[in-house]
């Protein structure tokens, strides 16, 4: 094929960096996860925060908390999924469109695939490490802004900026509204959003070396 080829999910300006952050973000997942596993009370890391009850976060904040789950739901994280693929489609960007299905999947899906391998429970036995909430707002808040970034042509240090402040900021909304709805322990929450630093980077060069090989084959 010939013609200029379509934008990198990944910029290239930014693979170094967060692929170090990626492997970091993964030795963090897997160390947090050998030390909790099979536990069902919260630990040393736990007790430094503070550890509301359900009845203990009042409106107007049990809303927003609620409002922020809702986000990681089902239903509120396809209404998330699908607004971002049409913004990517509304550009002429599919590649990018692929990458937000891809990224959230597999964000999500690595969470399923680690919560019974770690066992560590909260609330009657439900599965809590890590936080498939917190892994899934914080792998969208990436997506869009490493698209972003590449739009943008933002260089190494602002990109990277951006990225890794569009993670903590979701990061964080998510993982409070699940610690203040007594759904997941902090560390739990912090595995969520190491998870998706490490699964994210590494879709994103999958998606563009996947395109590009497919780009190179003769029609």
């Amino acid at each position: 094929m010939t013609g200029r080829p379509p934008p990198a999910v990944l910029p290239s300006p930014l693979r170094a960096w967060l692929g170090l952050i990626a492997a970091l973000a993964a030795l963090v997942v897997v160390a947090l996860g050998v030390r909790y596993a099979g536990h069902d009370e919260p630990g040393r890391m736990d007790r430094w925060v503070i550890q509301p009850t359900a009845d203990s976060v009042r409106p107007p904040w049990r809303r927003l908390a609620l409002a922020t789950d809702f986000l990681g739901e089902p239903a509120g994280a396809a209404m998330l999924v699908v607004a971002a693929v049409a913004g990517c489609l509304l550009l002429r960007r599919p590649r990018a469109a692929v990458f937000i299905v891809a990224g959230a999947a597999l964000a999500v899906g690595t969470t399923k695939v680690l919560k019974p391998v770690v066992g560590r429970t909260i609330h009657d036995g439900h599965l809590s490490y890590p936080s498939g909430h917190t892994a899934f707002l914080t792998a969208l808040a990436l997506m869009v802004a490493l698209l972003a970034a590449g739009r943008l042509g933002l260089g190494r240090t602002a990109g990277t900026s951006l990225v890794l402040a569009a993670a903590l900021v979701a990061g964080a909304a998510m993982g409070w509204a699940q610690v203040a709805l007594g759904a997941h322990y902090p560390t739990d929450v912090l595995g969520g959003w190491c998870t998706a630093l490490a699964v994210i980077p590494a879709t994103a060069w999958l998606v563009d070396r996947t395109a590009d090989a497919r780009r190179r084959e003769p029609s």
